[in-house]
């Protein structure tokens, strides 16, 4: 469904010396500065696949989603979108995908969001029976019926990225960009817009590529990621795998003493594993960060110096899995 094959873009930025005469010799002298936002990125994924987009800000994830749009054009590279070139700005290519930014509205900020849809159906030429069994579809998945009539203004910002979302779904897409969709939004609104995504994706199998910054956001939706850094493509693979790919296979040990408020006795404060540096917090909970190999080991370790009233062993948090994966290049 998607073909993209060694994508760049370079942008060319005016760099102006300070002060006036700074500003006059820049009339007769310029300087300028090129920025790669996205460097010989390829990738391929396939109809009905929900891949995550993942990158610092400033990697390009959303450059590289503006030109798979056909709002901004590669320097050099070349993009396909079920068999159209987004450059060509076609609109039978216009019908068949959706950019959602988080960031900007697309709704009629003093209308109604039922008013903005109803433009947008005339805007698509939808037959009034399709978009309305379509609509009624989207209202009833994200539950907001009562509030169509409301001018989008006065939405939440959870109510109003919701609408967004009903906006970008009403012409069908095959091909859906969310550029964080779940920004600023209260946990109870990212599990619904999560849940939402999840249902349509498997209802509808349209392609969807995500970027967040949210990893609960990657870790419920997406089974596949790419990663850029610098505008360079670094990881593509499976979530599962992408541990891995940022170094060995680790879990993380937090376990409490019985004493409680503080560690004494079995376990004093400087208390060391054989396995691993161990760190002791302010609530007298121990930490360690161990291979997963030497689980175990370090389990009965601990259980075998003294009593304990609680103990947790985790996964490494993907955040820290991704930025480890940043810092090795």
């Amino acid at each position: 469904m998607i073909e993209v094959s060694h994508l760049t873009r370079v942008f060319r930025t005016y760099k102006k010396r300070p002060g006036f005469m700074g500003g006059v010799t820049g009339l007769f002298h310029r300087e300028y500065e090129e920025t790669s936002a996205a460097k010989d990125i390829s990738f391929s994924i396939a109809e009905g696949e929900f891949v995550g987009f993942l990158g610092p800000n400033g990697a390009g994830k959303t450059t590289t989603l503006k030109m798979l749009s056909g709002l901004i054009f590669p320097t050099s590279g070349t993009a396909r979108v079920a068999g159209f070139d987004p450059t060509k700005r076609e609109n039978a290519y216009r019908r068949i995908f959706a950019l959602v930014l988080g960031q900007k509205n697309q709704l009629w900020w003093d209308l109604p969001a039922i008013e903005s849809f109803n433009l947008f159906r005339a805007i698509y030429g939808l037959p009034h029976d399709q978009f309305k069994e379509t609509l009624d579809e989207l209202v009833t998945l994200l539950d907001v019926g009562k509030k169509l009539s409301v001018m989008v203004r006065e939405l939440s910002l959870g109510e109003r990225m919701k609408m967004e979302l009903i906006a970008a779904l009403l012409h069908r897409p095959r091909v859906l960009f969310l550029d964080e969709p779940t920004i600023g939004l209260d946990v109870v609104s990212q599990k619904a817009v999560r849940q939402f995504l999840r249902d349509y994706n498997r209802r509808n199998r349209v392609t969807i590529l995500l970027t967040s910054h949210y990893m609960a956001d990657i870790k419920e939706l997406c089974e596949r990621v790419v990663v850029i850094h610098k505008g360079s493509k670094i990881y593509d693979g499976a979530l599962d795998r992408l541990e891995s790919a940022g170094g060995a296979r680790q879990k993380i040990i937090t376990f409490l003493p019985t004493t409680g408020g503080g560690a004494s006795g079995a376990f004093p404060d400087t208390w060391q594993s054989r396995y691993g540096t161990t760190v002791r917090a302010e609530d007298g909970k121990f930490t360690l960060k161990v291979p997963s190999e030497n689980v175990v080991a370090v389990s009965q370790e601990i259980l075998s110096t003294g009593p304990v009233a609680d103990i947790t062993i985790e996964d490494v948090p993907l955040e820290d899995v991704i930025a480890e994966l940043f810092s090795a290049q």
